[in-house]
């Protein structure tokens, strides 16, 4: 069983574990702040490959290459404190969700009520996934 701390008595123990609480919730952030960026980069590529039309016109081909680039390296960093399945469940969802909100706005494209039915599916499973289980930021 865990021995409290009562305040006063141990000051560098209850130091370190403020130190310990902080360290923890700054990889939380960060690998937030990092999956965010990744996500961002990838819709921005994915969207980018539609105008690219096959990799014949060169700068929106140089916008998917390096977009990808970005989400990759940027997912990489987000795995060093972050379960894949979960990563990879936001990704997924996000990705999804804005893909779909920029072929509907820029390209003209359309989402029947199914569509949006699936996507609310799929975000309210990575909800669920980040604040009912204990597989999130390790």
């Amino acid at each position: 069983m865990a021995e409290r701390v009562k305040p006063g008595k141990h000051p560098k123990r209850a130091e370190a574990i403020a130190r310990t609480a902080r360290s923890c919730l700054d990889a939380a952030m960060n690998a937030y702040l990092t999956l965010a960026i990744a996500i961002l980069a990838e819709v921005i590529a994915t969207s980018a490959l539609k105008t690219a039309d096959g990799f014949s016109r060169p700068l929106p081909s140089a916008i998917v290459v390096i977009g990808y680039g970005v989400a990759f390296y940027c997912l990489s960093l987000t795995l060093r404190t972050m379960s894949v399945g979960v990563a990879y469940a936001i990704w997924s969802a996000v990705g999804i969700v804005l893909v779909s909100a920029i072929g509907w706005i820029l390209f003209g494209q359309t989402l029947d009520a199914a569509a949006m039915i699936g996507m609310a599916l799929i975000v309210a499973g990575v909800l669920v996934l980040n604040l009912l289980s204990t597989s999130g930021v390790h």
